[in-house]
C-alpha cells in the first residue's frame, strides 16, 4: 500500500522549519466552585506542564513522525527561552540555528483546563518584525542550514520572526536547492506567500486571507481554492475544514475532497502542525500531493483525539491507516 510505504520513508527525510518558536504551558486543575469575587471558575491546580509550540511544535511533529528536523527562530534571553532549548534538546531537535533577542520574551501561552475544558488562555508575547540585526541572523542561518534539508516549513504565526524579508529568501533559497516549501500561513501575509509547493489554511485562514466573504457551499469552497492559486502561483493548496476533511487544489481545476478520519474530537490544539509536517515529509520522500494530503489527513485525525498540543507516531500512524483499508 503506498501510504505505508510512504510513512516507512519518512525516517530518512530532514525538514528545517522556520517560524515562530513558543512554549505552550497547562496549568491542570479541578473546577469546583464560583468565585465570590467575580462570575468566573475557582480552578484548584493539580499539575502544570510545559510543551513545545508554534514552530517548535512543527519541529516536534517531525521527529516524533520519525524524521529529522532543524529548526530556525528566535527566542528571548530569559527562562522561557532555557527551558524551549532543553525540550527541544530533549527531542533530539538541532538547537544551534535558534537566534537570541534581548529585547523580545520567548513566547509562552499558558493554557487553563479544568475538566477536560480549555477554561482560559494567557499569552505573553511581542509582536511585530524584529530589528534588522535579528533579521540577518535569522536569515544567515537558513542559507547556511537550508542545504541539510529534503524540504522546507514555513510556520507562520504572525509574531515576526516570517518577515516579508525572510518569506522571501527562504522561498528562494528552496527553490536554489529544488525542495518542497511549504506553509502554514498566517492572514496577513497571506497573498505574500508567492511560489510555494503548497500552503495548509484552515477554511477561516483562507476566507480572511483572500478577503472574501459568503463562502458556504462546495462549490464555493472550489472557487476559493482556486483564487488562492491563481493569486499565488503556488502548485496547491490544501484547505483544513475541521468535521469537513480537507479539500485539496491543485491547477488545472483539480479538486479533491478528502473526508475527515477523526473517529473523536477531543482537542484541535497543534491539529495545524501536525498536517504541515506529516504533509511535508511525505513531499520530502517524493510522494504526490494527493497521497501527502491523505496522509497528512489520517494524521490530523489522530491527534485531534488527544488532549493538548499532541503529535502523532508512524506506529500509530500506521495502524489507523492499516485499519480504514481493511473495513
Amino acid at each position: 500500500m503506498k501510504l505505508l510505504k510512504l510513512i516507512s520513508l519518512f525516517k530518512k527525510q530532514t525538514v528545517l522549519v522556520v517560524g515562530d518558536a513558543m512554549v505552550d504551558k497547562f496549568i491542570w486543575g479541578k473546577a469546583a466552585r464560583i468565585s465570590p469575587e467575580a462570575p468566573v471558575l475557582i480552578v484548584e491546580v493539580t499539575k502544570e506542564t510545559e510543551v513545545l509550540g508554534g514552530a517548535a511544535n512543527v519541529a516536534n511533529n517531525i521527529m516524533a513522525l520519525g524524521g529529522r528536523a532543524f529548526i530556525v527562530s528566535a527566542i528571548g534571553d530569559d527562562v522561557t527561552g532555557k527551558s524551549l532549548i532543553e525540550m527541544l534538546s530533549k527531542k533530539n531537535i538541532n538547537c544551534d540555528y535558534l537566534v537570541c533577542s534581548p529585547h523580545r520574551p520567548t513566547i509562552i501561552k499558558t493554557r487553563i483546563i479544568a475538566a477536560s475544558q480549555q477554561v482560559v488562555r494567557v499569552d505573553k508575547e511581542v509582536k511585530g518584525v524584529f530589528e534588522r540585526s535579528i533579521e540577518l541572523k535569522i536569515i544567515k542561518n537558513i542559507k547556511e542550514v537550508i542545504p541539510k534539508a529534503n524540504a522546507v516549513i514555513i510556520s507562520d504565526y504572525g509574531k515576526g520572526v516570517v518577515s516579508l524579508t525572510v518569506l522571501k529568501k527562504t522561498i528562494a533559497f528552496a527553490k536554489k536547492y529544488k525542495i518542497p516549501v511549504t506553509v502554514d500561513p498566517k492572514t496577513d501575509h497571506f497573498k505574500k506567500y508567492k511560489k510555494v509547493t503548497t500552503m495548509t489554511p484552515n477554511e477561516k485562514e483562507a476566507v480572511e486571507g483572500m478577503r472574501l466573504k459568503n463562502i458556504k457551499s462546495e462549490e464555493d469552497i472550489s472557487v476559493l481554492g482556486k483564487k488562492i492559486l491563481k493569486t499565488l502561483g503556488s502548485n496547491s493548496v490544501v484547505i483544513t475544514r475541521g468535521e469537513k476533511g480537507m479539500t485539496l487544489v491543485e491547477p488545472n481545476n483539480k479538486i479533491t475532497n478528502i473526508p475527515a478520519r477523526a473517529k473523536e474530537v477531543y482537542d484541535v490544539t497543534g491539529a495545524g502542525d501536525t498536517v504541515i509536517s506529516t504533509m511535508t515529509l511525505a513531499l520530502a520522500a517524493k510522494a504526490s500531493l494527493l497521497s501527502a494530503a491523505e496522509i497528512a489527513n489520517f494524521a490530523a485525525g489522530i491527534v485531534v483525539g488527544k488532549l493538548g498540543t499532541a503529535t502523532t507516531s508512524p506506529q500509530e500512524l500506521e495502524y489507523v491507516v492499516k485499519d480504514f483499508y481493511s473495513k
